[in-house]
């Protein structure tokens, strides 16, 4: 299996990187919007919304958990989510950061 080289990019491109990840599926999009919008919802609320088995559902929560951007609160037998805020911020924070740094000359026209 190759290297990812992630150590030769800044601390801060990587968790750029790692964010964008949230991002990067439909579905976790998905269920950012739903948890956004719900305030806090279940994971079975989430699978009777979209139009995916519970288990990728759960995949892509634990991928989101993971970034960090979403945290959960057991209570057996039920896990309620909800958006991390600074999390949240942190993220609106950096993309807008990099959008920021585009503002150049158009050089392709």
């Amino acid at each position: 299996m190759g290297v990812t080289k992630t150590e030769i990019f800044t601390e801060q491109q990587n968790r750029i990187a790692d964010l964008a990840k949230a991002f990067a599926h439909p579905a976790r999009v998905a269920i950012l919007q739903l948890l956004a919008e719900k305030k806090a919802c279940v994971c079975g609320d989430l699978v009777d919304e979209l139009p995916l088995a519970q288990a990728t559902v759960s995949q892509h929560l634990k991928e989101l958990k993971r970034i960090g951007i979403i945290q959960g609160e057991i209570d057996p037998p039920r896990v309620c989510y909800c958006i991390n805020e600074p999390v949240w911020e942190e993220a609106r924070q950096a993309f807008g950061l990099v959008f920021d740094l585009a503002a150049f000359p158009s050089c392709c026209s």
